[in-house]
């Protein structure tokens, strides 16, 4: 299924926009809250829950909702004209930390959801670092998760597993990338990885066997 948004150049427009705005916005931070990512990111999040909706543009979206429980796929969701369905994951990433390793979406999650062609899991990651008390942002990347290269993905260990960005300060982006393609290499990517947990869940068995083995032979007083 072409997306109106990811197989143009829209959504290079609707990065530009993104930044532009965020950056145009009135102080929206505090001496405190600066310091937080946790505040910022949550500020952030909420600006473009109430905004987003007026970026995008009504040629590309209709049924706009930002009203979703903290634990849902989707911060923000949305249709296209041809009925696709966006459901987009707002992150933050400053840049001037050396490490961050957000979680993205469950793979099972995820391909429950990819059984609709129509429908679109996007990434909208905004990076910024804060001057004073204002976040300045100096990128926007609002893209679906396949086109996020693999190279900078890895799998968490929650669940049926986490897709996780590795580092935000370093996002492989390849745009037009094959969706069929990058589910194949999801399930490669799984395939080897569950083996690997299960070697490790059997360490943990022997382990807590040895463990019970020792409080059996404890004597109470």
């Amino acid at each position: 299924m072409k997306s109106l948004l990811f197989h143009t150049k829209k959504y290079k427009q609707v990065e530009r926009k993104i930044k532009s705005f965020l950056n145009g916005y009135e102080d929206f931070l505090s001496e405190s809250t600066a310091q937080s990512p946790r505040a910022v990111g949550d500020a952030i999040q909420d600006i473009l829950a109430e905004h987003c909706e007026t970026i995008l543009g009504k040629d590309v979206c209709s049924n706009y909702s930002a009203s979703f429980a903290r634990r849902a796929m989707a911060d923000i969701a949305f249709e296209d004209a041809k009925e696709c369905y966006y459901v987009v994951d707002v992150k933050t990433h400053r840049s001037s930390t050396k490490f961050n390793m957000p979680n993205l979406t469950s793979v099972e999650r995820l391909a429950r959801f990819y059984e609709e062609a129509k429908n679109f899991f996007v990434v909208l990651m905004v990076t910024y670092d804060i001057v004073g008390v204002r976040a300045v942002i100096s990128h926007v990347s609002f893209v679906p998760i396949e086109f996020l290269g693999w190279d900078c993905l890895t799998i968490g260990a929650l669940g049926w597993g986490q897709i996780q960005i590795a580092n935000s300060n370093k996002i492989t982006i390849n745009p037009g990338y094959s969706r069929k393609t990058w589910m194949l290499e999801l399930c490669d990517t799984l395939l080897e990885f569950y083996p690997k947990e299960i070697g490790k869940i059997g360490k943990r068995m022997d382990y807590f066997k040895r463990i019970r083995a020792r409080w059996e032979n404890i004597k109470e007083d």
